[in-house]
């Protein structure tokens, strides 16, 4: 996921962060929605509170948007 990627998806991100990492505070998403890229804040923030490398925290973010989405399209075609 790049930076444009993770600005568009920026409102589920945030919606779900709470839920995805325990760590992660109101006041921190503040921080971010501040923030000129977020996309930096956000893999930096996963970085500090857990530990993750770069790359380890990018591919965190991609996995829980590609598991929450698929979720969605599953629940969808459920209801229909």
């Amino acid at each position: 996921m790049d930076k444009n990627e993770f600005e568009g998806k920026w409102t589920l991100i945030r919606s779900q962060s709470k839920k995805w990492w325990s760590l992660i505070t109101d006041a921190d998403l503040e921080k971010i929605d501040k923030a000129e890229i977020k996309f930096l804040q956000y893999v930096t923030l996963l970085q500090r509170k857990y530990r993750y490398d770069r790359q380890m925290a990018k591919d965190e973010i991609v996995r829980h948007v590609a598991e929450y989405e698929t979720n969605v399209r599953a629940n969808a075609v459920t209801i229909q």
